[in-house]
């Protein structure tokens, strides 16, 4: 059953739409209850990708690391974001306590605020 918070394996499209690659990603949630579109943003192992203005880095050390399901530190990048079928999702790893979830949302919403401005 998928929830908000989930980490879970989905082919995430590039930026330009010609291909996607599969990759964790975090649900953020449903879109609405009539389909099964979820929003999600990208997980990366790549670090140094990590906006510390805006992405969480979750380490092996975090407290928050063991329920997550990942093999490697890695950034959550909620500037690469997708709305996605949840039909496509190819597996679960893991979940994100729902404080980190509620943080998460934050930061996106006033980022894409600040942006609007």
């Amino acid at each position: 059953m998928k929830q908000p918070g989930q980490i879970a394996l989905m082919p995430f499209p590039y930026t330009n739409l010609a291909n996607s690659k599969r990759r964790p990603v975090l649900l953020l949630r449903k879109l609405n209850n009539s389909q099964d579109d979820w929003l999600v943003c990208m997980v990366s192992s790549q670090l140094r990708q990590a906006d510390p203005d805006l992405d969480w880095v979750l380490h092996e050390g975090d407290s928050e690391f063991p329920d997550s399901g990942l093999k490697l530190a890695s950034v959550f990048r909620l500037s690469r974001i997708a709305v996605l079928d949840g039909a496509l999702l190819l597996g679960s790893l893991g979940h994100i306590p729902d404080e980190r979830l509620q943080d998460l949302r934050g930061r996106l919403g006033s980022w894409i605020i600040g942006v609007a401005t």
